[in-house]
């Protein structure tokens, strides 16, 4: 069994520096600091909106990193024109909505929903970039993802980690596991996250195909009493690396 990869997400570092729109915290430090504590690769997500990580932050990050970045994108051709010219090793399609505090649930890639992701896709994977499109539990959504030419899929884990008690939470972890054991059927590279925590990534450690955890908001706040090597190391530890 090949051990699976942290990706940690520095988004909410760089929401810290934008609140008063400061020089500071630096994503090159960031960057550096996730990665002595053991980050795989770095994660990214830049909004349409920009309200947290910029423009000039995915270069910065790229130069920065010893390990690679997955930027995070709407599928729409600004954006994925300018992933194209960055060259990030990989991009993830995700949903977006202004006025929602963080991503709701994933990209709807079912039927006539399809088309901008397949475009997205086409263009990115001609630019030489490994695409992944992030999706709800749902095989069908998995089989569309598939068909729109995605390489990867990654498993919205929102409602198994905000799930209320252990019932909710064990009927949303069988979603997940039936939904990765679905898309490693068919052939594509499975990614879990969204609201991973140090209490309840390790349920998901059974799910041993699962290729990259991507972790961010819950690192980045224990980071806050710890440091952000340490927290880092504290999330290696509860996925057992």
């Amino acid at each position: 069994m090949t051990a699976p990869l942290l990706g940690v997400n520095i988004d909410h570092a760089a929401t810290l520096r934008q609140v008063r729109h400061a020089a500071y915290p630096a994503i090159k430090e960031v960057v550096e600091a996730a990665e002595a504590g053991g980050a795989d690769f770095i994660t990214a997500h830049l909004r349409e909106d920009r309200r947290h990580i910029q423009d000039a932050d995915v270069p910065a990050i790229m130069a920065a990193s010893g390990t690679w970045l997955n930027l995070e994108i709407a599928a729409v051709p600004a954006m994925v024109e300018a992933a194209c010219g960055w060259q990030p090793k990989s991009v993830c399609l995700v949903p977006e909505r202004r006025e929602e505090l963080t991503t709701e649930g994933g990209l709807d890639v079912k039927g006539a929903a399809a088309a901008p992701a397949q475009a997205a896709a086409a263009a990115l994977r001609a630019a030489g970039i490994e695409v992944s499109v992030f999706v709800d539990p749902d095989p069908e959504q998995i089989d569309a993802a598939a068909g729109a030419g995605a390489d990867a899929v990654e498993i919205h884990t929102g409602a198994y980690a905000n799930a209320a008690n252990e019932e909710a939470a064990a009927r949303e972890y069988a979603l997940v596991a039936a939904a990765a054991a679905h898309g490693r059927a068919k052939g594509l590279t499975v990614n879990v996250g969204h609201g991973l925590t140090l209490a309840n990534v390790g349920r998901l450690r059974q799910l041993d195909f699962i290729v990259e955890y991507n972790i961010g908001h819950s690192i980045i706040c224990d980071a806050l009493f710890c440091g952000l090597p340490q927290a880092v190391g504290r999330m290696r530890k509860a996925l057992g690396l």
